[in-house]
């Protein structure tokens, strides 16, 4: 039986526009072959993807949703992935993002000049030759470092130069929750957290929708089955949509199949029932 029949989406792809390795049209081919019936694009800091997508997904009779995965700070400290799904008002979002792009491509060069003071030497060019069009971040740095014989993969490359607290590592620009949250519903969108796993705890969670957080993804890969029906059980409590989506990055990705998780359509008609009821409300500017 295909994904279809059971009415399945993905809301949590990413595209060679940030650091997926298929093109948005070859995301949207590899869904439809996988019979879903919508995906969320939602490559990091940038909706460049959409657009390509929805244009491959049209003569197919496949959904795109335009989403966007920001990295946001907790009050702790904490770094959170938070999903924008369902943009509708790009255009201050992108102006937004366009700050962070600037940031990730400085970050990456920082990156490089540090790996080079250790003894790599890994070059700039090589690094923006890898990010292409994208939004630049350590996956590039780390393919960078693949294709130069100085590491074997990318385990390595984090392990041992560009994960925290490693050589290398160079922080990337701060955004707390709750900018995080109002950039998301500036635009249309729902602020959905990405892949709390056991990290996702009634208080954080809690805390999080107090100030603003719409949903939860329930569904991921790197959930076990104990914590995803947990988290379903907890989105339920606290009145927050359900979200899930494979996190799928491309072929590469190994375990991670588009549509592995079987998120119903369900969940999706229910946060579109949301932004339909938001935007009724909407008080005219």
């Amino acid at each position: 039986m295909t994904a279809a029949a059971h009415g399945t989406v993905d809301l949590h792809m990413h595209s060679t526009a940030s650091d997926g390795s298929a093109t948005p049209a070859a995301v949207v081919a590899a869904a439809h072959a996988a019979g879903l019936a919508a995906i969320a694009l939602t490559d990091h800091d940038t909706l460049a993807g959409v657009r390509e997508a929805r244009a491959a997904a049209a003569p197919l009779g496949l959904r795109v949703i335009a989403g966007v995965e920001l990295s946001a700070v907790d009050a702790g400290g904490a770094e959170i992935h938070v999903l924008g799904l369902h943009i509708t008002r790009p255009e201050p979002l992108e102006r937004a993002l366009d700050v962070f792009r600037t940031a990730r491509r400085e970050r990456a060069l920082e990156i490089v000049e540090r790996l080079n003071a250790l003894g790599v030497p890994v070059t700039r060019e090589a690094v923006l030759a890898e990010a292409g069009d994208a939004a630049i971040g350590r996956p590039h740095v780390a393919r960078a470092l693949m294709a130069g014989g100085w590491v074997k993969d990318f385990r390595e490359a984090f392990d041992r130069w560009l994960g925290a607290g490693r050589p290398a590592f160079v922080e990337k620009r701060r955004l707390s929750m709750p900018e995080a949250f109002a950039l998301i519903h500036d635009a249309g969108g729902l602020a959905v957290y990405a892949h709390p796993g056991y990290d996702g705890t009634r208080e954080r969670v809690a805390a999080f929708a107090a100030e603003g957080m719409d949903g939860l993804e329930v569904r991921h890969p790197g959930h076990s089955a104990s914590e995803t029906s947990r988290l379903a059980a907890l989105a339920e409590q606290l009145g927050l949509l359900p979200s899930g989506g494979s996190d799928w990055h491309g072929a590469a990705e190994g375990s991670r199949v588009v549509g592995c998780m079987n998120v119903p359509a369900a969940w999706l008609e229910r946060q579109e029932a949301r932004v339909r009821d938001r935007l009724a409300h909407a008080v005219p500017a």
